[in-house]
């Protein structure tokens, strides 16, 4: 009679009782390293169940080798860094802007330590901690007042419930957008307590739509930015000059919601489109929102600038509590905010910035000298050439960006699996998948990147 081959595995004691095993305790802890071994043991049942015959993985120093990997791998953190070779700049799901060293080191100060969040080291009295934002960004933007919360979407909705509660706000049908992840203006409105007036049509709105929409339970003008959707062809918008002088004639507030936070001009760069911050304010409008982490290049921030008045109201809101910014997040946007004094210093070291200003034959030349390298690895192929990326974040959707790109096939893998052990590896690394081949576009690596990106396609290449 053959023999029962599940008593050939050993009792939990028993690898727990192991030299080896018990060398992870101190560091991870007995229960973690309890539920390893009885994981390791289970999946060996499994196997056994399903007629597989393990051999050598019964063996204990086989089962403690493999439990030592699954309590590291337990314990390691779920986020983690990961090489965005993707070329999309303002990437969403790897968390948009990276930020200024300048700005990582003082969120990492202020983490690791006390600081002066809410207080005046002048007199030892509570301050406000929106103070140093205020500081930064009012002589930058000559503006009178600013304040941040922890994103763009609740910017909108404190300045909605604080200014616009249980009254009504004009906004044109045509920027009703839905901002990602199912937020809708509409429904962030209805949040908020205010009420939504829509006017016009999707393609055109003009002023008279606005004037003819208001009534004495008026609070707002509204303008809200397209973010990732356009409309082409028969348009017509009210300008916000037309906006602003409507909203003084009628004593009404504009609100001008641009979402990506661009502090200038991106023409310079050939990226039109987006409107700047400062213009908006030099127009009149009343209240201007934008991203801490699209355009702007810093932590993920909603900002409020624009007339004392109206942010005191804003600040005195009780949700002001549930959006206030952390101190990190306040140390990494006041630094960011300080950057921009000096424009050609903001381009070199706020790295979103760097990446849209970097001309494809740059990139074009990194390109080359990666491949170099890259062509030592046995049956890898590598073709350098033109390509295309995006700024992404909702910011110009459907601008490319001419990049250069690595174009990699490795024989006997398929382009997913050639993906799939990229984002697997340590570090991870994303890139595109497109017509069999695996793409690396250089814009989104950082230059120290590039011996890690190399020793990452190896190792997807030879495993």
């Amino acid at each position: 009679m053959p023999a029962n081959p599940y008593r050939q595995l050993p009792a939990v004691t028993a690898v727990l009782d192991s030299p080896a095993v018990q060398a992870l305790e101190p560091a991870h802890g007995r229960a973690a390293v309890a539920d390893a071994v009885r994981a390791e043991l289970d999946a060996l049942r499994d196997r056994l169940k399903a007629g597989d015959s393990p051999d050598g993985a019964m063996a204990l120093d086989a089962i403690v080798a493999r439990v030592a990997v699954r309590v590291e791998a337990g314990s390691a953190p779920m986020l983690r860094p990961v090489i965005n070779a993707t070329g999309i700049v303002l990437h969403t799901n790897l968390g948009r802007s990276p930020i200024a060293e300048a700005a990582a080191k003082a969120a990492y100060e202020a983490a690791r330590g006390y600081l002066n969040l809410e207080l005046d080291l002048g007199n030892g009295k509570r301050s406000s901690r929106q103070n140093p934002i205020r500081e930064a960004i009012c002589p930058l933007l000559g503006c009178e007042s600013a304040t941040a919360v922890n994103n763009c979407a609740a910017a909108t909705v404190i300045v909605l419930r604080a200014l616009a509660a249980g009254k009504e706000v004009i906004v044109s049908r045509g920027q009703l957008v839905e901002i990602g992840g199912s937020f809708r203006i509409p429904e962030i409105m209805g949040v908020s307590g205010a009420t939504l007036r829509e006017i016009g049509t999707t393609n055109i709105t003009r002023i008279g739509d606005y004037e003819k929409a208001i009534g004495p339970n008026t609070a707002l003008l509204m303008r809200v930015h397209h973010s990732n959707y356009r409309v082409s062809g028969f348009t017509e918008a009210a300008t916000l000059q037309e906006l602003v002088a409507l909203g003084r004639k009628h004593n009404i507030p504009v609100v001008d919601d641009i979402g990506s936070g661009a502090m200038f001009d991106f023409a310079r760069f050939g990226l039109p489109g987006d409107p700047v911050i400062g213009e908006s304010l030099a127009t009149g409008a009343d209240l201007v929102l934008f991203s801490g982490d699209k355009l702007l290049g810093g932590p993920q921030a909603g900002v409020i600038v624009g007339k004392k008045e109206l942010i005191q109201r804003i600040e005195k809101d009780p949700l002001m509590r549930a959006f206030r910014l952390d101190k990190m997040t306040l140390a990494a946007l006041e630094v960011t905010i300080r950057v921009y004094r000096d424009l050609r210093r903001a381009r070199q070291e706020i790295p979103t910035l760097t990446m849209l200003s970097t001309q494809q034959p740059e990139l074009l030349r990194r390109s080359e000298a990666v491949a170099a390298r890259l062509r030592a690895i046995p049956g890898l192929q590598v073709e350098v050439r033109g390509d295309f990326g995006f700024v992404g974040g909702g910011s110009l959707p459907d601008l490319k960006l001419p990049t250069g790109v690595l174009s990699v096939t490795v024989d006997g893998i398929s382009d997913a699996l050639l993906a799939e052990r990229l984002r697997g590896g340590s570090p991870a690394v994303m890139a595109r998948v497109q017509d069999g081949r695996v793409l690396f576009d250089l814009r989104t690596v950082f230059e120290g990147q590039e011996p890690e990106l190399v020793e990452a396609i190896r190792s997807a290449a030879m495993s």
